[in-house]
């Protein structure tokens, strides 16, 4: 359960699928953008609010549980499923994810 990244065989590194991850990162940042945009359109930062305390969330999953129970990385990678994966280093995603949760 908890872990960062999975075992591909012919890597010799823990990876990640890059488009599972970009897919992941749109849904985030749309959310935010319309939730950031209400509020500065409205003045009623609820939505805002409530989308930071899910983005905390969904980032506390990926860097201190796996990101493969991440909310938006299971969204993404339903969105991705009939693509040819493109794998990345777990290492580099490890430390840009800890760099945005901090």
């Amino acid at each position: 359960m908890f872990g960062f990244g999975e075992k591909i065989a012919g890597y010799d590194i823990l990876v990640f699928n890059e488009r599972e991850v970009r897919a992941a990162a749109g849904i985030v940042f749309f959310f935010a953008f319309m939730a950031f945009l209400n509020g500065f359109l409205t003045g009623n930062n609820e939505p805002t609010k409530l989308m930071v305390t899910v983005f905390l969330f969904d980032f506390f999953i990926r860097v201190f549980v796996n990101p493969k129970y991440s909310p938006s990385m299971v969204v993404g990678r339903w969105i991705v499923n009939n693509q040819m994966p493109e794998y990345v280093g777990a290492p580099q995603k490890k430390w840009a994810w800890d760099l945005d949760f901090s």
